[in-house]
């Protein structure tokens, strides 16, 4: 067993201006928010006012962030693992405040279908496209870090993770939620914790972003095995996206769903235009990046 450093009482002491540190700061500050404090009394009224339909597109989004949010939260474990078996500890510190709050996520929407009176099975909303990503690609993915720390295995499981399960689906899933839900002025509840929510993911975001522009920086041809891995992952997305729009030229709501689908073609083509920004770049730019830079709100 090699005998180990401590950093932290070291010349080196923390990093304290290195992105991971400032992100998880900001973890710190703006975390902090509390499922169990949203008042959902407006949405059960809500609830209850909505057709069929609209229940309906509500519901399958719902449950399917719920059962994505109980899966990040299952799947994230390797990934702490392989970063703290790497000796990076800002990096580790800022993950501690990621799972915590992958796992208020899974309250969060549990509260929601309590709040609405949803307490039974809703698995069927979990399409064969859902379960290839959820049930499959991702848990395959973290936990091929178990065994696996290469530089591709963290890339591959940054990728699946961060940038396409976090940065495009979930994404379009909040633009979802707001363009039905703002738009007609109702369950001001679950858009207060979907508001959280957003804020959350975008450090979870810009965290995978810069591991995934650390490891390029390192590793020059993990560029384009991350961009082959995107090109697998995209029809996915596409299709999960027209598995809900089930043919409609308009949705329960009055919107277009094409709004939908080119929301979710835009993300994927901005999280590697991000990433190509790497290339080229020495280690120590990266770890000065901003929040700005990295899209962290």
């Amino acid at each position: 067993m090699e005998k180990r450093t401590i950093l932290t009482t070291s010349t080196r002491g923390l990093l304290e201006e290195s992105f991971p540190y400032r992100l998880y700061q900001k973890a710190k500050r703006l975390g902090t928010w509390n499922p169990a404090d949203i008042d959902f009394t407006q949405d059960q009224k809500d609830w209850k006012s909505m057709t069929a339909e609209q229940q309906e597109d509500i519901l399958r989004l719902i449950s399917q962030f719920q059962a994505g949010e109980e899966a990040v939260t299952l799947d994230l474990l390797p990934l702490m693992m392989a970063i703290a078996k790497e000796g990076r500890l800002e990096e580790e510190m800022f993950l501690t405040t990621f799972l915590y709050e992958e796992a208020k996520h899974t309250e969060f929407f549990r509260l929601v279908l309590n709040a609405i009176g949803e307490k039974g099975d809703l698995s069927h909303f979990h399409t064969e496209t859902y379960q290839k990503i959820f049930y499959e690609i991702l848990p395959t993915a973290m936990g091929r870090l178990v065994t696996d720390q290469s530089p591709e295995a963290i890339a591959e499981a940054s990728v699946v993770y961060n940038m396409f399960v976090e940065g495009v689906l979930a994404e379009t899933g909040y633009f979802s939620f707001y363009a039905a839900l703002e738009t007609a002025g109702i369950m001001p509840g679950l858009l207060e914790g979907i508001g959280n929510l957003k804020k959350d993911e975008s450090r979870h975001i810009g965290y995978g972003t810069f591991l995934l522009q650390r490891l390029i920086c390192e590793h020059p041809h993990l560029f384009d095995f991350v961009a082959a891995k995107m090109g697998e992952l995209t029809p996915l997305a596409i299709r999960l996206n027209q598995e809900g729009i089930a043919g409609r030229e308009v949705s329960a709501f009055g919107g277009n769903p094409d709004d939908v689908m080119n929301f979710t073609l835009k993300q994927l083509s901005v999280r590697m235009e991000i990433l190509a920004r790497a290339r080229g770049k020495k280690i120590e730019e990266i770890y000065r990046y901003t929040d700005s830079e990295l899209g962290v709100l």
